[in-house]
């Protein structure tokens, strides 16, 4: 056994990391919640080490009031635990408890990217659905990586699990449409599953325990999301550009093949050359040089495409409005989508 005696000086002092790791998450919560620290009405202690002076200064330092102490600190845990179990095995009738996800969850797609499908602090139950499609020709299989995390990549965030969705119809890359669904119960039991739409092929999984991360490890995620943001945009920026030129010859490649002898060899030999300098740029990792091929292959198409409307509506085109041209969206890769369901 060990006893001395500490003052409160001295033990505001060996605690200070400690409260201070317990106003992240307050701050977190504020910046979540869309609201100001004034429109705050009333900040409760909950739990036995908010009776501590420390962290009621903290608390009142940073909302800018005094939290109320009108309960029991310890006795309310243990209330609230008992209502929630009461709800969930429907003991409890007429009282409505909504809890989050701590986390958002998504699948992997082109590039690495995690592309979020239900984002952190949505309120559960919830489902959501978003179409993917297929990044190669003739692609009859894609493999469903599901996520958990904040960051921008696949690599850096928890992997709940895979699962493959097999049997997709022959054809050219973003003309499948696979809709991914993500489906979380009250009990926060994540079910997913991938459906092609033109086959009715269908795969799923069901995640249970692996999302139960620890306070800690959520609150990891989270810090580690908002330190390496920055270094994130910037990383995933570069993946965007590299998914889009790659996009582009492939749509300029087709665009080709269906216009055969409607353009000249010449012009034809203009798009051939640029669509080839964007390819070897792609083989680099300078991502200026690949935005400044792609802008090159860009002008050769919008000549050609000017030329061809003007030559099948002429006076269409003497009529029509002045402005800068503006590119078509290119066709669905895989990474991007379109969302189906809001949350419920």
């Amino acid at each position: 056994h060990f006893e001395t005696t500490l003052t409160r000086a001295k033990f505001n002092e060996l605690t200070a990391d400690l409260v201070e790791a317990t106003m992240a998450p307050v701050r977190q919560a504020l910046q979540d919640s869309g609201l100001q620290k004034g429109e705050i009405n009333k900040v409760l202690m909950v739990g036995g080490s908010s009776r501590i002076p420390a962290v009621q200064e903290a608390v009142k330092e940073f909302m800018g009031k005094e939290p109320f102490k009108g309960i029991n600190p310890d006795e309310c845990v243990a209330l609230g635990a008992s209502l929630q179990a009461g709800v969930l095995g429907g003991d409890v009738k007429g009282l409505l408890l909504l809890d989050v996800t701590p986390l958002s969850l998504g699948i992997e797609t082109m590039g690495g990217v995690s592309t979020k499908v239900i984002d952190r602090n949505t309120t559960i139950p919830a489902k959501k659905s978003q179409i993917f499609s297929t990044a190669a020709d003739g692609q009859t299989s894609v493999e469903v990586h599901v996520l958990q995390g904040e960051r921008e990549f696949a690599k850096d965030n928890k992997t709940l699990g895979v699962f493959h969705l097999d049997g997709i119809a022959s054809a050219p890359r973003g003309v499948p449409q696979i809709e991914v669904t993500f489906d979380i119960d009250a009990n926060g039991i994540v079910h997913v599953s991938a459906k092609d739409l033109g086959t009715g092929k269908e795969n799923d999984i069901t995640i249970t325990s692996n999302t139960n991360m620890s306070k800690d490890d959520i609150d990891k995620a989270v810090k580690e999301a908002e330190e390496y943001a920055a270094e994130d945009k910037k990383r995933r920026e570069a993946v965007d550009v590299r998914n889009n030129a790659d996009q582009m010859i492939y749509t300029t490649e087709k665009t080709l093949t269906d216009l055969g002898d409607k353009i000249t060899e010449e012009e034809k030999g203009k798009i051939e050359t640029a669509k080839e300098a964007l390819k070897e740029a792609l083989k680099g990792e300078d991502i200026e040089a690949i935005k400044a091929k792609q802008e090159e292959l860009q002008k050769e198409i919008f000549a050609v495409s000017e030329k061809l409307y003007k030559a099948a509506n002429p006076q269409g085109a003497e009529g029509a409005p002045t402005g800068d041209a503006q590119q078509a969206d290119p066709n669905v890769y895989e990474a991007d989508y379109t969302d189906v369901e809001d949350n419920k």
